[in-house]
């Protein structure tokens, strides 16, 4: 087994829809530049409320990807 070094970064994604959608959205857009992507933790979970109702998911995540 190779020794592997990580580094983490922040992201916040959101979403109309879900918190699932939310996390998604940051995966997605982190994809276009961030490679190696192994692992996400959800740090925080929050939403905007509109005419009292959910009007977006906000989800803050730790992405862990392997340096080259």
């Amino acid at each position: 087994m190779s020794d592997h070094v990580y580094k983490s970064i922040e992201l916040t994604g959101s979403s109309e829809t879900s918190i699932e959608d939310a996390v998604q959205n940051a995966l997605t857009k982190a994809s276009e530049t961030v490679k190696n992507m192994n692992w996400f933790q959800v740090t925080e979970t929050r939403g905007h409320i509109e005419n009292d109702r959910v009007g977006h998911w906000q989800v803050s995540i730790k992405v862990g990807f392997t340096l080259e």
